[in-house]
C-alpha cells in the first residue's frame, strides 16, 4: 500500500463574499431582469459564502478573450501550483530531488508545454522526473488523481509519488451566457489547488513516515450520461455543461458502488470514521448522504468546505481530505472513504486506512 505523507491547499489572494460576486456577475451575464433575478436566487442557493478568485473582481468586468484567459491561466496555474507542492513537500520532509513522479491535472485551461513541466525548474525537480499531465476529469480529477499515483507508486514502492491540481473556475465564467448551467456554475464554483505527497511502501516503512495509506481505489463510468457533466469548447473558452442528472446518478448507482466496494475489503457503511466527499454542490452531497444513510455531520466538512470557497473542481476533495487530516483525530484502524464524481459520468472512490502500528 502507499502512503499519503501530506496534503496542502492553496487559494488565491483575491477572496470576496458571495453577494459581491454576484452583484459583480449578474449584469453581464444576466441583463434580462427576470433572468437576473433567477441568478440571484441561485446563488443564495448555493450554501456558498465565499469564494477565492484568480483575478482582483472588477478585472473580471472587462471583456476578455479566450487566448487572453488561458494565458492567465497558464502563468496563475503555475504560481499556484508551486506554492501547493513547495507546502506539500516541506510537511512531508522530503525534499524536490527526491520526487521520482508528478501528476498535475486541470480542466479550466490548457497548457504545452503542460504546468507540472513549468513547475519542474521552479521546484528543482529532476530532470528524469516522470511527468503525466490529465486533463478531462473535471471534478472527478482529485480522486482518480490519487487513485492513479497509488497505482504508479504499488510498482514502484521506494518512490515519491505528487498529486496536483489546480482549478480557476473563475476564468471559464461565460459572458452574455444565461443558461441555467451558466448561472448556476457561476454562484458555486471557485478558485484553488491542492497537492498531495504520496510514499510507496518500501519507502513509509524505512523512513517511518506517518499518514494515512491508500488500500485500493474503485472507477466507474455510468453509461449514457455523457451529457450531463462536462465542459463545451468554444471561442470563448470553456462553456459548461451542468444538469440536474449528476444528483440523480448517484441516487441510481452511487450507494450500490460503494456497498460492493467496500464489501470487498470486508466494511460496509457503518465501519468508515471519516468521509471525504467532494462537494459538488447541495443536491450532490445530498444525495451521497441520502445512497449511503448517512447520519448527520457525516459530510460536514465537505459542506464547509464548500461554504468558504465554493465547488473547486479537481482540487474540492483533496481540500476536504486535508482539512480531515488537520482537523479530526484519527486513531490506529480508522478507515476513510474519498470519493468524487465528474464528465462522464464518471465516479471513483478512494479507500484509506491508518495503519494499526506506524512503522519505525
Amino acid at each position: 500500500m502507499s502512503r499519503i505523507a501530506a496534503v496542502a491547499a492553496a487559494l488565491p489572494e483575491h477572496a470576496y463574499a458571495q453577494a459581491d460576486i454576484t452583484a459583480m456577475l449578474a449584469p453581464m451575464i444576466a441583463p434580462d431582469p427576470s433572468k437576473r433575478a433567477l441568478l440571484h436566487r441561485l446563488h443564495e442557493g448555493a450554501r456558498v459564502d465565499r469564494r477565492h478568485l484568480i483575478m482582483p473582481i472588477d478585472e473580471y468586468r472587462e471583456p476578455q478573450t479566450f487566448t487572453q484567459t488561458n494565458g492567465r491561466f497558464v502563468e496563475a496555474a503555475t504560481d499556484l501550483a508551486e506554492r501547493a507542492v513547495r507546502t506539500a513537500l516541506e510537511q512531508a520532509g522530503i525534499r524536490p530531488e527526491e520526487v521520482d513522479f508528478v501528476m498535475f491535472t486541470s480542466v479550466t485551461g490548457v497548457s504545452a508545454p503542460s504546468v507540472d513541466a513549468l513547475l519542474v525548474p521552479r521546484l528543482g525537480l529532476r530532470p528524469d522526473v516522470k511527468r503525466v499531465p490529465m486533463f478531462g476529469l473535471g471534478c472527478v480529477a482529485g480522486a482518480a488523481g490519487l487513485a492513479r499515483v497509488h497505482d504508479y507508486l504499488a510498482g514502484h514502492p521506494d518512490d515519491v509519488a505528487v498529486l496536483v491540481a489546480v482549478e480557476l473556475c473563475s476564468l471559464t465564467v461565460q459572458r452574455d451566457d444565461d443558461s441555467m448551467a451558466n448561472l448556476v456554475a457561476s454562484g458555486l464554483f471557485g478558485d484553488g489547488g491542492a497537492a498531495v505527497v504520496a510514499v510507496g511502501a518500501d519507502r513509509a516503512a524505512r523512513t517511518g513516515v506517518v499518514g494515512p495509506d491508500i488500500v485500493d481505489a474503485r472507477s466507474a463510468l455510468y453509461p449514457h450520461s455523457e451529457h450531463v457533466l462536462g465542459f463545451n469548447p468554444g471561442s470563448t473558452g470553456f462553456r459548461i455543461v451542468l444538469t440536474a442528472g449528476v444528483a440523480d446518478v448517484v441516487d441510481e448507482h452511487f450507494g450500490r458502488d460503494v456497498r460492493a466496494f467496500l464489501g470487498e475489503h470486508g466494511l460496509g457503511p457503518a465501519d468508515i470514521d471519516h468521509w471525504v466527499a467532494h462537494p459538488g454542490g447541495p443536491r450532490v452531497l445530498e444525495a451521497f448522504s441520502r445512497a449511503l444513510d448517512l447520519p448527520d455531520g457525516a459530510l460536514e466538512l465537505s459542506w464547509e468546505s464548500m461554504a468558504a470557497v465554493g465547488n473547486l473542481s479537481s482540487a474540492s476533495v483533496l481540500h476536504v481530505l486535508a482539512d480531515t487530516l488537520d482537523r479530526r483525530p484519527q486513531s490506529p484502524g480508522d478507515a476513510a472513504l474519498l470519493f468524487a464524481l465528474g464528465p462522464g459520468v464518471s465516479g471513483e472512490l478512494v479507500l484509506l486506512r491508518w495503519a494499526e502500528e506506524v512503522a519505525a
